[in-house]
């Protein structure tokens, strides 16, 4: 009886750090959750406008607000997706390469070369592929097109600048690398050493090990990752403004000088410019872009949910 009225003396008696540790925890949670909260609202509010204009505020074809946003959503999410699909293998096999097969001091000094590559602005790499990479792969876009040109994705004609939604694509996958490769090492450093050695005594080559325990292991964290790298594609907007030769339109040829933009590429281009109802315009397109971003978060969530029991992490 003692016993049980002092420990209930002690947990009453809760140190002042730890009530001001639980407060202030309690309070960034609700502050985020205010944050996007208001956001949300405010987008909306200064949407409402866009969404009612009339056919001659918009230009050329357009007649609403629906058939202006409608290339840019393509664009976004066609850029991200070409850059998650060049990105994902890359930033897999090197984190592999650095957890599991290379020494340890070259493990190191290759991580910190990749975790640098998320401390260069985007500018910088906007800057990189317009005079370095665009120019580089012209005659390689040249080439596909005259060897694969029936094949509708690499149709042409060929851009002459090699300023395309394929060029924006690689350099979006380089800039998304070292956030997918840095959480996916941190990852697959975790995969308990029991299931690891359990498959290299049963007679497994460290490449099955690594499909048989890392991978399945890891899965969850690699959708998260992937989805985390998706985010900042879809929102990147310099390096996008910078290197794409946009055009209103939806296609997905990858290699010609008539290419989708992106919703915050078109927002970074024309906002300076912007006033009126075309400042709610283009606010709106930007609710457009947070709605697909939380759809996307959303997507990601469930799938990992869906797969936690299965990843061996419980």
């Amino acid at each position: 009886m003692t016993t049980t009225v002092a420990a209930t003396t002690i947990k009453a008696r809760q140190r002042p750090g730890d009530r001001v540790f639980s407060g202030a925890t309690v309070i960034s949670g609700g502050l985020i959750l205010a944050v996007l909260a208001a956001v949300a609202i405010f987008l909306l509010i200064e949407s409402i406008p866009a969404f009612v204009a009339p056919a001659d505020e918009f230009s050329g074809d357009i007649t609403n607000f629906w058939s202006y946003v409608g290339p840019l959503v393509f664009g976004t999410i066609w850029s991200a997706i070409l850059a998650l699909i060049m990105a994902v293998p890359i930033a897999i096999g090197i984190a592999l390469f650095i957890s599991h097969f290379a020494p340890r001091k070259l493990a190191q000094g290759l991580g910190y070369v990749i975790d640098l590559l998320a401390a260069v602005p985007s500018v910088v790499f906007g800057l990189w592929g317009i005079t370095v990479l665009a120019p580089l792969v012209q005659p390689f876009y040249s080439n596909i097109v005259d060897v694969f040109g029936w094949f509708p994705l690499f149709a042409g004609p060929v851009s002459g600048t090699g300023r395309t939604i394929m060029t924006v694509a690689i350099v979006l996958a380089v800039m998304i690398l070292p956030i997918i490769t840095a959480i996916c090492r941190e990852i697959f450093l975790q995969t308990p050493l029991l299931h690891e050695e359990a498959a290299l005594a049963l007679g497994a080559t460290r490449w099955e090990m690594i499909r048989m325990a890392v991978l399945p292991f890891g899965l969850p964290g690699i959708i998260s990752a992937s989805m985390l790298g998706l985010g900042r594609a879809l929102g990147e907007t310099m390096a996008v403004a910078m290197v794409l030769s946009p055009s209103a339109v939806v296609s997905f040829v990858l290699l010609t000088s008539q290419n989708p933009t992106t919703i915050a590429a078109n927002i970074a281009l024309n906002f300076p410019e912007a006033n009126g109802i075309g400042v709610n315009i283009l606010l709106a397109t930007g609710l457009i872009l947070f709605v697909v971003t939380l759809i996307v978060n959303m997507i990601a969530r469930v799938i990992i949910n869906s797969r936690k029991a299965f990843s061996g992490a419980n």
